[in-house]
Formats: C-alpha cells, sequence, structure tokens
C-alpha cells in the first residue's frame, strides 16, 4: 500500500522541531480521541550529475518509525473493525511525511513502516475481533505515548 503522493511542494528537514510539536501533539490528540543508503554506481562519464544530498537521521527517527507502523496498522484494523475513521490515519501519516520527510531515504523508511503495520494485520485479520481491539487499544494508548515523549524530549 503506497501513500498517493500529494503533489505539495515541502522543504527538506532542517530540524524544524516547531513543527514537528505542532505535528506529534495533533496525532496524540487524534490517537487520544480515537480512544541504507544504495550507493550509486559510478561510470566514467565526463560530467558526472552531483550526487543527491542526503537528509541527515533525527535522534527521534527510531521513534518515528515505529510512529509510522503503529498508524499503518491502525489505519487497517479501525477500516476492518468498522470505526468509520475513513483515511484518518493515512492522512496523520501523510502530515507526518509532509514535516518530517519530504523526500529520500528517511521518507522511504518511514512509509516502509506504515506498509508494515498495514500488510502484517491485513494478512492476519479479515474481520475483527476482540483480539483486533485489543491491538487497537494498546496501539492508540503506544502511538499516543511516543508521539508525547518526543513532543517532550526534542520540541522546544
Amino acid at each position: 500500500m503506497r501513500l498517493p503522493h500529494s503533489g505539495r511542494i515541502s522543504t527538506p528537514y532542517r530540524g524544524g522541531l516547531p513543527d514537528l510539536k505542532k505535528l506529534l501533539t495533533l496525532a496524540a490528540v487524534a490517537l487520544a480521541l480515537a480512544a541504507p543508503v544504495h550507493a550509486q554506481k559510478q561510470q566514467k562519464q565526463p560530467a558526472p550529475e552531483p550526487a543527491p544530498a542526503v537528509t541527515p537521521a533525527a535522534p527521534y527517527d527510531g521513534d518515528l518509525q515505529r510512529l509510522a507502523e503503529i498508524l499503518g496498522a491502525l489505519q487497517y484494523l479501525r477500516t476492518v473493525c468498522k470505526a468509520n475513521d475513513g483515511q484518518k490515519w493515512r492522512d496523520q501519516m501523510q502530515a507526518l511525511l509532509d514535516a518530517e520527510a519530504p523526500d529520500g531515504e528517511r521518507r522511504r523508511k518511514i512509509v516502509a513502516n506504515f506498509n508494515r503495520g498495514y500488510r502484517g494485520f491485513q494478512q492476519t485479520y479479515r474481520t475483527c475481533t476482540p483480539a483486533a481491539d485489543l491491538v487497537i487499544r494498546r496501539y492508540l494508548d503506544e502511538g499516543a505515548k511516543i508521539a508525547r515523549e518526543i513532543t517532550a524530549r526534542y520540541a522546544n
């Protein structure tokens, strides 16, 4: 499941923690309300293209990747359990990507984690079960906790 490209032009990661704070606060509220870089082969050419700039990893990237996986799982499970959230969790994911990783390897990793969360539960749950409801509740709690911790630790 790939996230659609919004067509919006966004700026590269510059350590924009105020934007991150807003985004994570938004994600925490939404959760609460719902209860390797591949080296390019160098070819001998007279004028090689410059290598693309690598976006530096943020110290909270591991937490963001886990949050992305949770959002993917919630997108699938809440739909299976007929929560009428629509694209809420996918939209939260898109907002996270727009704020933190508009392109490059960081974006690829975050999207891969969202897809892993979605597909992992897609393979297991075809209908809503008590176990699926339990996973939803636990993931809502874990996602809210991650968002709070990142905000508290890294936002001004």
